[in-house]
């Protein structure tokens, strides 16, 4: 690579030559289009009945002002929510062993949205009566807050309760504890009326207690003791401090406030109950299964108030504004993904992933902890105005019926490991996304500059020192399409054992990352291109004040090889197409891999893996090259040190 530090030819010739196996690779298009998986798989409904074709499209009520009356029912209730698939009976129903759960061969009527009938939204939720995965979608928390009464008038007809209140700490849930404070005292006043209209619950004084408490790094308890005045709860949550260590420990600490709990509340013969309420899953995944066990010790049901997970993805990314130099920043935060670990792939070719797509379902270790403890996940609105990226804040819905063959395994991570690992054709799959983990492999491209703290690559205006950083550019698009060549291989040998998967979700995992491979190994190939012309056509910037190039890839900016590199090309591997018929199959190349993504879209519709599909063909493969003005008020390095730890 010393080549590139001298002449602009010479430039060209390093990248083009030295990444001979790029070129080899390109050459390789006997194959245009791939079976997918669906076509190999001629599967028979295993419904003995046919189901109703009835969508119900009516939204839950958001209405904050307490109701006058109160009916409750025992038993459990269906959930046709995204991110719920609890079933409709009153005995205990494991959802992923369900007969309905097996592949079908049917195509439901499709809506935006799917929600209960009145007669279930009315009907309880109940602790204990529901296994499987547990959510419900709701349009607010003072949707959540009716449920919740709901299901606190059934513990308190048992025995007393003590209600924990766990709030996150972290800055981007300041409002959202300032919306729960006031949808609070609906709580209270419905369950006023609920105490006044039965006789059961006005037996005895304190039916029910209250602990506020909150989490970052460490647990903070705001109420000296447990109480029944509602003053001093909402006094409790004006308590609260951002956290400005950035940790989550959310499963210790569900732990933690339990365990403080449990004797006085055994001794006062209390149920307790906990409900936490975060936008994010935590960074201390690693104990789940300690919560878990902490709750199901006391029979402690856990509720959760929450945001969908990002699909096959732990991380979103939220916007951040320095107000005196006006520099943007993305800072990451941990919201999934939905399964004990991703299953889809971490990168887009370039960069760790950016979009912000949801996956229909809460974070795994949120709604394993609900499932576990007979709780309820819900799914609070994605109207977020800070989060950033592909997708942020759309108003799509999953519809549900789709979604149920596609459910996520909520097993634990153990569990889920001896699952995976007993299928070569899964192993396959986990192995490509782990050899492909920009967070984890240093060679790859990273989220971001991290200097730079940008999505796109920036690079030195004037041609030395452009030439000086585009080696280690070079380098590490290189060590990338080995990396994927590699992938490609595995994934097409796996395609066999595919065949045998039962799973309609691993199925349509490996379509998606397959698909996607063809097209990062695209996106490589272009970015090599346009850095290879850029530096031997560099262009005077237009703008003065403009001080770095931006290499942005787009959909329409397709570049092809010039005839100096055609030549180049030609002359070292010896290829006897002319330039014409060359670039006539990197064409067919360029079309297969289109036809491979929306073959996802068509076989996996109204799913997650059709929508990241689109996208991919949204985004593209082509390279734009343009000038800049980065850090235009020269206070970057300053600005950085105020960010704030979400």
């Amino acid at each position: 690579m010393a080549l590139l530090l001298q002449k602009p030819a010479s430039f060209a010739g390093s990248v083009l030559v030295n990444g001979c196996f790029l070129f080899a690779l390109s050459l390789l298009l006997v194959q245009t289009t791939l079976p997918s998986l669906s076509e190999d798989l001629q599967l028979e409904s295993l419904f003995t009945e046919e189901l109703p074709q009835e969508e119900l499209t009516r939204e839950l009520d958001a209405n904050t002002s307490a109701a006058v009356t109160l009916n409750y029912t025992g038993g459990g209730t269906s959930s046709t929510a995204v991110g719920a698939s609890v079933q409709p009976t009153g005995r205990p129903v494991n959802v992923q062993k369900s007969a309905v759960m097996k592949e079908v061969g049917i195509r439901p009527v499709m809506t935006d949205f799917a929600l209960p009938s009145d007669a279930l939204i009315g009907a309880e939720l109940g602790e204990g009566e529901i296994t499987g995965e547990v959510g419900s979608m709701v349009e607010g928390y003072g949707a959540a807050m009716g449920i919740i009464t709901q299901e606190i008038v059934r513990m308190m007809r048992e025995q007393k309760v003590t209600l924990i209140w766990l709030f996150d700490e972290s800055g981007s849930m300041e409002d959202d504890r300032k919306e729960i404070r006031e949808n609070y005292l609906r709580v209270y006043e419905e369950l006023g009326i609920a105490t006044a209209q039965d006789e059961v619950l006005r037996r005895g004084s304190e039916p029910l207690l209250t602990v506020v408490a909150s989490y970052g790094k460490d647990i903070h308890e705001h109420t000296i003791r447990p109480t029944a005045d509602g003053d001093q709860i909402i006094a409790a949550i004006d308590k609260i401090q951002n956290d400005t260590t950035g940790q989550e420990n959310l499963c210790q600490s569900i732990a933690a406030i339990i365990e403080k709990h449990q004797q006085a509340a055994t001794r006062g013969r209390r149920k307790l109950a906990v409900i936490v309420v975060s936008d994010e899953s935590g960074d201390d995944g690693d104990y789940v299964e300690t919560a878990v066990a902490a709750a199901r010790a006391v029979k402690a049901p856990l509720y959760f108030l929450g945001r969908e997970s990002m699909f096959g993805f732990p991380y979103s990314h939220q916007r951040w504004i320095d107000e005196p130099t006006g520099e943007h920043f993305w800072i990451r935060i941990r919201r999934g993904p939905e399964t004990p670990y991703p299953e889809c792939l971490q990168w887009n070719g370039l960069h760790s992933r950016w979009d912000v797509q949801s996956s229909g379902f809460g974070p795994y270790e949120q709604v394993r902890m609900a499932r576990e403890t007979g709780g309820i996940f819900f799914v609070l609105p994605g109207d977020e105005e800070t989060l950033t990226g592909e997708g942020a804040n759309d108003k799509r819905k999953y519809d549900f019926l789709s979604m149920r063959e596609y459910q996520p395994n909520l097993d634990s991570r153990p569990e889920y490991v001896r699952d995976r690992a007993s299928s070569e054709f899964r192993e396959t799959i986990w192995q490509v996304i782990s050899r492909l983990n920009p967070n984890d492999e240093k060679l790859l491209f990273q989220m971001h500059d991290p200097e730079l703290n940008i999505q796109h690559e920036l690079l030195p205006l004037e041609l030395d020192e452009f030439r000086a950083e585009a080696i280690g550019q070079v380098n590490k698009a290189a060590k990338a399409m080995s990396l994927t060549v590699e992938a490609i291989s595995l994934m097409e040998n796996a395609r066999s054992s595919g065949i045998r998967e039962p799973s309609q979700r691993w199925r349509a995992t490996y379509e998606l990352a397959t698909a996607q491979l063809y097209m990062f190994r695209l996106r490589l190939f272009q970015f090599l291109l346009a850095m290879d012309q850029h530096a031997n056509n560099m262009p005077k910037p237009q703008d003065p004040k403009s001080n770095r190039w931006s290499f942005w890839w787009n959909s329409q900016s397709v570049i092809v090889p010039d005839e100096a590199q055609y030549k180049r090309l030609a002359d070292h591997f010896g290829i006897k197409l002319t330039r014409e018929e060359y670039l006539e199959m990197v064409k067919t190349e360029e079309a297969a891999t289109i036809e491979r993504l929306r073959a996802v879209m068509t076989d996996h519709p109204g799913t997650p893996w059709a929508r990241r599909a689109e996208t991919e063909i949204g985004y593209g493969f082509g390279f734009l090259v343009r000038e800049v003005i980065w850090n235009p008020s020269g206070r970057y390095n300053e600005a950085a040190t105020r960010v704030p730890n979400l």
